[in-house]
């Protein structure tokens, strides 16, 4: 566990970077689908990170709360599942439906796509603009432990402004929980 100040990941302005993966109901997904209706969030997410399970709920009640401002989350896991068997496909269906999560959640086995955004914590954001743009790059909060405790609402500010057409005040900041888990 740790926090990300890695110097690889994607800049702000970057485009988003392009990938097909697997959803949790079994179509394909890229993209190009994911983003061509708005702004679009994506977290690299698992199921076994305790960062992660402490802010799952505040994922979902925030794309909840954004889905009428043309924000769309998505979830990608790309995690090791050999030495993570937690963080299997199969996995990913059941946690999926236990905490119904109103986004899509995909698999990255080959663990490219983290590779092309220079993912390497989750939970990590990269939230891109209407112009299919990098606008912000961090953490959904300080806290995710508890919510009641959070006092820089990161995601949801940078989404604000996304949303208002400007550039976020605060574009990165750093992301703390589980580093991605590398396959050998």
């Amino acid at each position: 566990m740790g926090v990300s100040t890695n110097e690889s990941s994607i800049r702000i302005g970057a485009p988003l970077p392009p990938f097909e993966l697997k959803n949790v109901d079994g179509r394909t997904l890229s993209s190009a689908d994911l983003s061509k209706d708005g702004i679009l969030a994506v977290i690299f997410s698992c199921n076994h990170c305790p960062y992660v399970q402490g802010w799952e709920d505040r994922m979902v009640q925030i794309q909840k709360d954004y889905a009428g401002k043309g924000v769309r989350f998505v979830c990608i896991n790309s995690n090791d599942d050999v030495n993570y068997p937690e963080d299997s496909f199969e996995e990913m269906v059941k946690r999926h439906r236990q905490k119904r999560f109103n986004f899509p959640y995909l698999r990255d086995d080959t663990q490219n796509t983290a590779r092309s955004f220079g993912a390497t914590h989750t939970p990590e954001v990269f939230v891109f603009g209407r112009d299919g743009k990098l606008a912000y790059h961090g953490r959904i909060d300080e806290s995710h432990k508890d919510p009641q405790a959070v006092k820089s609402h990161d995601l949801r500010n940078a989404l604000d402004s996304i949303a208002a057409g400007m550039a976020p005040s605060v574009s990165e900041t750093y992301s703390i929980g589980c580093t991605i888990k590398w396959k050998r």
